[in-house]
């Protein structure tokens, strides 16, 4: 069986910044949906990584059954890379680096000053504001944040952020994007948090406190919402997959924004200070080791 086909809307090259576990779930997505990817990263080592990810993943999902394709061949379409200028002809690249606001304008900003001046640019922020970031760019109206969720293989859901000068031709692009990639767009204009992460950390962060006042245990939290209100896995561990110090910036930006309501529990700042990380430390809110 022979190379995926490009799915109809989707960008036939496409390139990611980051290859982490956002970045390279994003990769995944772009080349089993037939598009050209490559992925651009800090230095070999972290390059390597990427690689690795993205070929276990997609190995992964062709063993499941989940996509379809010959799995030496769909890697002929994947690359990783250290050069910035590598970005220079794809028709989109998604950033995927740290919520750093700093980290991700200096990113940005390389980024774009390699693209073609028909290219779009996305960014992968959860939480911060995609019409702040755009302001250090040269072509704000052809940049929009495309928020996907963890894990991104298995996930049905982007979050479309227009930003204050995203153009109606890159918001139609997104639509495009999004359906080719099989999933459903929730398009939303930007605000703090959006919708997604705004409504999840307010979740999760009455669960800490739940959590911290005694109310009940962790996992007793996670299954009322689980079995009550048929969350998928609960607010806790939910904040254990994600990253305790994930949640913990996102709490910070949005309690500076929207207010107290926002302010991180105690609780999660000890486990932050502490190493608990959640899954990829091994402890969190629950033991993962």
């Amino acid at each position: 069986m022979g190379k995926i086909n490009l799915a109809e809307g989707l960008p036939a090259r496409v390139g990611v910044l980051g290859g982490g576990r956002m970045g390279a779930g994003i990769a995944h997505a772009f080349l089993m949906g037939g598009a050209d990817v490559v992925v651009v990263e800090r230095d070999e080592q972290a390059a390597q990584g990427a690689r690795e990810r993205v070929e276990a993943s997609v190995a992964k999902s062709i063993e499941r059954g989940a996509a379809e394709g010959n799995l030496d061949e769909i890697l002929e379409s994947f690359s990783t890379s250290v050069d910035y200028a590598d970005f220079g002809a794809r028709d989109l690249v998604v950033e995927a680096v740290p919520e750093d606001p700093a980290l991700k304008v200096s990113a940005l900003t390389a980024v774009e000053a390699e693209l073609a001046p028909g290219a779009f640019l996305a960014t992968n922020t959860s939480s911060l504001s995609v019409s702040k970031l755009a302001e250090s760019l040269a072509r704000p109206e052809r940049f929009l944040g495309l928020h996907f969720f963890n894990p991104v293989p298995a996930s049905t859901l982007i979050e479309v952020v227009i930003a204050e000068k995203t153009s109606p031709e890159t918001e139609a692009a997104a639509r495009g994007w999004v359906s080719g990639l099989g999933k459903t767009a929730v398009v939303v204009k930007d605000a703090p948090g959006f919708a997604s992460s705004r409504l999840g950390v307010a979740i999760a962060l009455e669960a800490m406190r739940m959590v911290e006042e005694g109310v009940a245990s962790a996992e007793d939290i996670d299954n009322a919402m689980v079995l009550g209100y048929k969350h998928p896995t609960g607010p806790l561990k939910t904040t254990d997959i994600v990253g305790l110090d994930v949640r913990l910036g996102i709490a910070e930006y949005l309690a500076s924004t929207l207010g107290d309501r926002f302010a991180p529990p105690q609780i999660l700042r000890d486990k932050v200070a502490a190493g608990e990380l959640g899954r990829k430390s091994g402890k969190g809110f629950y033991d993962w080791s």
